[in-house]
């Protein structure tokens, strides 16, 4: 009989509804472990060389680790911590425990596939065997009316084939107990930054919202979000903020790194609407779930696809595609969307924010990344491993699937993906607020001038206190051609129309747009 069951704790730290942990306690006693994996956290992004995990994300980590030991050593166990390559460190635990299990959640891109896939012929070698289970969605695969290669390569197509037919499973409930480590188990420690390299995290004080890793702090937010402010009511009207924590849920952080279930915020949402009321704005935080399923089961679908420049558009339309599309990797062109510097202020303000938080709004990611592509014609790929590097909510089938999407390589048919950024800034930040709040040296300009510095004559840069190319950079693209009848591209690609019923029992509506954070 084996000695122990090990719960391999990876993008699920949490106890509540944690099928792995679960599974494991009704089988033996529980080892739970994770492990600082050196490829993630001193390795670099696959073609542009940045770091894996930036210092936001990085931080956040270290925090829901921390959270989660707490809440272990609440059920009377602990969280048994290491360093190293995870295939290599769970194999010596399983050895030295005699477990007869490795519990996790099975991973279908392709760098976690090939740790699971070693971690597994190393544990049959001993006669052991790893075990998976599912939490990441909202909907189990098993309960889907298609297998993983057949889902729809339409959002719409997937929703109406999924969300009147397809029953929400119930949350599982922590296990009450989960009894003490081996005798002589050593946990270890938890390391901090600077044991992992890092410099010290800024503290941004123009933050949207502090983000602190941890299921305690995931819960928190829920309960903020839906019971303490009713914030959720206006979701769908609010969502595309850009100042202030309530714009939008901020779920998406603890969402990624496992501290929070799409279940259990599905479920806290279907019991505020029974007590509070329904409306469009509920139902489209489930819409929101909803298309983080959609991303991730594109991931499965096509798999090291989602990672090419010509994307799954390319297995549809033939190689053609990918010789036609040469990808453009002007580093320079590229250091100054990155560093916020185009001197188009409403693409700047949200990358400044980025880079000294870790997060943007939804709103921001798509004017950035249309920007990127559409106007400066640079390679998606720099863009999509530069927000993989820096996000603190960063997913990586959400991350691909989106940047996908707005290069037009996705499996998605519609073809228009362009932003006019001016059109998109006078919509949702008519009055400069959010340019003025990450662009200091813009702060006395005037609300008609704010999106436009580039008309601002030497008179009033002197009266507004910004000189254009030395306090703040000249435009790298001419902003007459998102002008109405200058004869650019004018049109903007909308937001997700309303639901066409606003009865919660009928979801109408189109669903074009990529999700809100």
């Amino acid at each position: 009989m084996a000695n122990c069951a090990i719960v391999w704790f990876r993008i699920n730290l949490r106890l509540d509804d944690n099928e792995s942990l679960v599974a494991a306690v009704k089988a033996a006693p529980v080892v739970p472990v994770y492990v600082f994996d050196d490829r993630q956290f001193k390795g670099t992004t696959h073609a542009f060389g940045f770091s894996k995990v930036g210092v936001h994300r990085a931080q956040f980590i270290i925090e829901a680790i921390r959270d989660l030991r707490e809440r272990l050593r609440a059920k009377g166990s602990d969280l048994v911590v290491r360093r190293g390559l995870p295939e290599e460190v769970l194999l010596e635990l399983a050895r030295e425990t005699q477990s007869g299990w490795i519990y996790c959640n099975r991973e279908r891109t392709p760098e976690e596939v090939r740790v699971q896939d070693k971690l597994e012929a190393g544990l049959w070698s001993i006669g052991q065997e790893l075990r998976y289970n599912r939490g990441k969605l909202l909907y189990h695969t098993a309960d889907l009316p298609f297998p993983v290669s057949h889902t729809p390569d339409t959002f719409t197509q997937f929703r109406k084939e999924v969300e009147r037919i397809v029953p929400i499973r119930e949350p599982i409930d922590a296990p009450e107990s989960l009894g003490v480590l081996p005798k002589g188990l050593d946990p270890g420690e938890i390391p901090t930054l600077a044991d992992l390299g890092y410099p010290e995290r800024p503290v941004e004080s123009r933050a949207a919202i502090f983000h602190l890793g941890g299921e305690t702090a995931a819960l928190a937010r829920l309960k903020h979000y839906l019971w303490d402010t009713d914030a959720a009511k206006q979701y769908k009207v609010t969502r595309n903020g850009l100042l202030g924590s309530d714009y939008s849920t901020k779920f998406s952080a603890w969402l990624a790194q496992g501290c929070l279930s799409p279940k259990r915020i599905m479920r806290e949402v279907q019991r505020y609407e029974a007590e509070r009321g329904a409306n469009e704005s509920t139902y489209w935080i489930y819409f929101e779930l909803l298309w983080r399923d959609y991303f991730r089961l594109m991931a499965k679908k096509y798999n090291a696809q989602i990672f090419k420049h010509a994307g799954p558009k390319a297995l549809m339309v033939g190689k053609a595609k990918i010789v036609a599309d040469a990808p453009n990797s002007h580093y320079p062109t590229f250091e100054r969307w990155a560093e916020g510097t185009t001197g188009v202020p409403f693409v700047d303000a949200n990358m400044r924010e980025l880079n000294a938080t870790g997060f943007m709004s939804n709103r921001g990611r798509q004017n950035v990344a249309s920007f990127l592509v559409n106007d400066l014609k640079l390679n998606w790929l720099m863009g999509a491993e530069y927000m993989e590097s820096l996000l603190i909510d960063y997913d990586v089938a959400s991350n691909y699937g989106n940047w996908n999407y707005v290069a037009k390589v996705g499996a998605d048919p519609r073809e228009d993906r362009y932003f006019n950024i001016l059109s998109q800034a006078g919509r949702y930040d008519p009055d400069g607020e959010f340019v003025r709040h990450w662009l200091p040296e813009l702060a006395n300009v005037p609300k008609d001038r704010i999106h436009r510095p580039d008309l601002l004559t030497s008179e009033e840069q002197r009266e507004y206190g910004v000189r254009l190319g030395v306090d703040y950079p000249n435009a790298m693209v001419d902003m007459t051609e998102w002008e109405p009848g200058r004869g650019g591209r004018t049109s903007s690609t909308p937001s997700r129309p309303a639901a066409r019923n606003k009865r919660r029992g009928s979801r109408g509506g189109r669903s074009r747009e990529i999700p809100t954070y």
